[in-house]
């Protein structure tokens, strides 16, 4: 496994453009699975998306506190429901957070890393991480659901994704 470079807003078009889906799960799959995840931990993160490291592919890696990280193929969220104000980081945009709305609630459906189809309800700190993740796969970054630029702030160390 291999820590990956982190894509950084403004300086890579490929955090602004829609993801492809992924045809098939095979050893390059695989390997960008276990280098994300390596990643991800190496800088602290408790979700990474693949174009974050340069890669246009449907893929998000995530891990709560306390638990195995686990990485979903081509998710997609099939319900939301109820609102949570959440203060935001992310490792593609560092030094900063803001304060956003996100669903209290998801319920997401993807293949897991052998191909398996699976759906995961989440609420929390899950259900925001899931929703900043699969925004990734759709150009679209956190900041972009700031209502107001007051709501954005510098933070001298930047631990959330």
């Amino acid at each position: 496994m291999r820590v990956l470079p982190i894509s950084h807003y403004p300086n890579d078009s490929v955090l602004r453009q829609k993801a492809k889906k992924v045809p098939t799960i095979d050893s390059s799959i695989q390997r960008l699975i276990d280098d994300m995840i390596k990643t991800m931990q190496r800088s602290n993160g408790v979700g990474l998306a693949a174009p974050q490291v340069g890669i246009s592919l449907r893929v998000i890696v995530l891990q709560m506190p306390e638990q195995e990280p686990f990485a979903l193929i081509n998710p997609e969220i099939i319900k939301r429901a109820g609102e949570q104000q959440v203060t935001e980081g992310c490792l593609s945009v560092p030094g900063y957070c803001g304060e956003i709305k996100r669903s209290a609630e998801v319920e997401v459906k993807g293949k897991d890393r052998r191909g398996k189809i699976v759906k995961i309800k989440a609420t929390g700190l899950l259900a925001e991480a899931f929703e900043h993740e699969i925004d990734h796969l759709n150009g679209i970054l956190y900041i972009d659901h700031i209502e107001n630029p007051e709501n954005l702030h510098n933070v001298q160390s930047n631990e959330a994704d």
